[in-house]
């Protein structure tokens, strides 16, 4: 993988941002994709900063979720903000990445992405069901690095 551009088509890219649209529908949370290179950092240190950069510690109730990846070195990270993390069980996420690492195995990516971030939102509706004055307080755009 050359450029971080040629990881996913135009339309593909489309597919992942719809995917976040319909998983945001029936919960509060926020989720983003960040998609790099490499990073000579931990992963889930890169992950922490990204969120960071992307000001996703600033959602109103601490709700939301960074799907993290770092697609020269093979690695992703799914990181959630305080509000979650204070109410779930550590291993809250492990479903999510079963999911993911299975169409990863099979070179499929954008499947991946999409089911992760649907199976996510299917997680946050649990513990912050959508509001009737909920916002969309982040972009639904992939962020690159």
């Amino acid at each position: 993988m050359s450029n971080v551009e040629d990881f996913l088509t135009k339309a593909e890219e489309q597919e992942i941002i719809e995917a976040i649209r319909m998983a945001e529908e029936n919960t509060s949370g926020e989720i983003r994709v960040h998609i790099e290179k490499t990073t000579s950092k931990a992963h889930f240190d890169r992950a922490l900063e990204v969120f960071h950069e992307l000001r996703m510690d600033e959602t109103k109730l601490k709700n939301g979720v960074l799907l993290y990846f770092a697609i020269d070195d093979k690695n992703f990270v799914i990181c959630g903000d305080k509000g979650i993390d204070d109410l779930v069980a550590d291993d809250f996420w492990d479903c999510t990445k079963d999911v993911m690492t299975n169409h990863f195995k099979s070179g499929n990516f954008k499947q991946g992405i999409v089911d992760g971030i649907l199976n996510a939102g299917e997680q946050l509706k649990k513990h912050f069901p959508s509001l009737a004055d909920d916002t969309n307080e982040l972009s639904n755009e992939i962020s690159k690095g």
